[in-house]
């Protein structure tokens, strides 16, 4: 494998990695506001991590799965799925009220939180598998990424939630569209 190939796959998975990791970012500046202690705010950053790293290797599996029996099939439909979602982020931006910081960050609501911002992470993962990436790059870059973007959102959300809000998540959406497109373009020309 050349490694300018391996270069490039890392540089894709890990702005990715980052987009799906926004609205960890986001909802970590919503619940900045809390005032939570470093070890609150450490712990939802590990969790949210952590889910980063499970929802994508299912769908990394799933997709493998798509793609053996659908091949460009179901890379276009990976393509559209990302133009999909990244879509929806930026309506999130744009609809006034973004409510994630409500979940309390105790209790079950420790969990909630992860496994909101991660849910979106199954739909990468598919898009991957079908796209053929490599899984140990992928789980670590996007469980890494998430860990610290969620630690970075709620320690800045202490400071400038105002300042930035949901703004974040137009930018990961922004993203995910422009890779749907880099997925869809050169299979329907």
């Amino acid at each position: 494998m050349d490694a300018t190939y391996l270069i490039g796959e890392f540089i894709t998975i890990g702005t990715m990695a980052f987009a799906f990791s926004m609205d960890s970012f986001s909802l970590g500046l919503g619940m900045g506001m809390l005032r939570l202690t470093f070890r609150r705010m450490a712990l939802l950053s590990i969790l949210s991590g952590a889910f980063h790293v499970i929802m994508p290797t299912l769908g990394i599996l799933l997709g493998k799965i798509l793609s053996d029996y659908l091949g460009d099939v179901a890379l276009i439909f990976s393509g559209f799925l990302l133009l999909f979602i990244g879509g929806m982020m930026v309506k999130s931006f744009f609809q006034a009220g973004h409510a994630g910081y409500a979940i309390p960050p105790y209790g079950l609501g420790l969990f909630l939180f992860p496994i909101m911002v991660s849910l979106d992470s199954v739909s990468a993962g598919l898009s991957l598998g079908i796209f053929g990436a490599r899984v140990l790059i992928t789980i670590i870059l996007f469980g890494l990424i998430s860990t610290l973007l969620t630690l970075a959102g709620l320690m800045l959300g202490r400071k400038f939630h105002h300042i930035l809000g949901t703004f974040s998540l137009a930018v990961g959406g922004a993203i995910l569209i422009a890779f749907g497109i880099k997925i869809i373009a050169p299979l329907i020309t």
